[in-house]
């Protein structure tokens, strides 16, 4: 198991609250499937995404897409190689999806992050890390406090990869490889509202072709 220590229990009530209640939502969806392990919840939603809304947001991530940075890292130190951008909140596409996302999470829609887009080229990857936020950071009060922690992640596929860029959860043994449409889910902590160590995943490197998805991150209250 990864040493990696969880956080202090802040915000706990907040992400035992929302696991259980998108758990549950997400349990009883016939489209929704759980994916094997007994370390970290796991789902994925098949054809979440069109052909024509993949290739939409292709050409949206394009125009804004600029190296990427994690806080308090820049691209320079190798961590995040990829390329991304905050999509355009007030296009129609993105208000759509957003609301498509919410409404199968059934959080507050105040609650979500804006979305994301991210390109790799050959080479680019993301290392392993966390998506909740590490205490002793220098980002952990400001972040904690507009919003508190990020409980679930959204992330979807958007095309076919020719070799490279899987999304693997290097602690569980999992990896998963792009499949344009597709929606992956996962909680962020576990059932008793712990930011879960087993959680941590990396972008692997894609060695040949361009991978490209979009992330939406909830946290446990209204983001800002």
């Amino acid at each position: 198991m990864s040493k990696t220590k969880v956080p202090l229990n802040r915000d706990r009530a907040g992400l035992r609250r929302v696991g259980a209640a998108v758990r549950e939502r997400l349990m009883k969806h016939p489209q929704v499937y759980q994916v094997p392990t007994d370390k970290a919840e796991i789902f994925a939603f098949g054809d979440f995404l069109s052909q024509r809304e993949c290739a939409k947001l292709v050409s949206l991530i394009d125009d804004v897409a600029k190296p990427s940075v994690v806080f308090d890292l820049d691209y320079s130190s190798g961590y995040r190689t990829s390329y991304s951008g905050d999509v355009d909140p007030h296009s129609s596409l993105i208000q759509r999806i957003n609301r498509r996302i919410d409404d199968l999470m059934g959080i507050d829609p105040s609650f979500g992050e804006t979305i994301q887009g991210q390109r790799y080229m050959p080479g680019q990857q993301f290392k392993p890390h966390h998506d909740w936020f590490h205490p002793g950071t220098s980002y952990w009060d400001t972040e904690m406090g507009r919003g508190g922690q990020r409980s679930f992640t959204a992330m979807a596929f958007l095309n076919s990869v020719e070799e490279g860029g899987t999304t693997d959860f290097t602690d569980i043994g999992i990896s998963i490889e792009p499949n344009p449409g597709v929606l992956l889910i996962w909680n962020n902590a576990d059932p008793d509202g712990v930011p879960n160590p087993w959680t941590i995943h990396a972008g692997r490197p894609v060695t040949a072709g361009v991978k490209y998805v979009i992330t939406k991150w909830y946290r446990t209250q209204k983001w800002f």
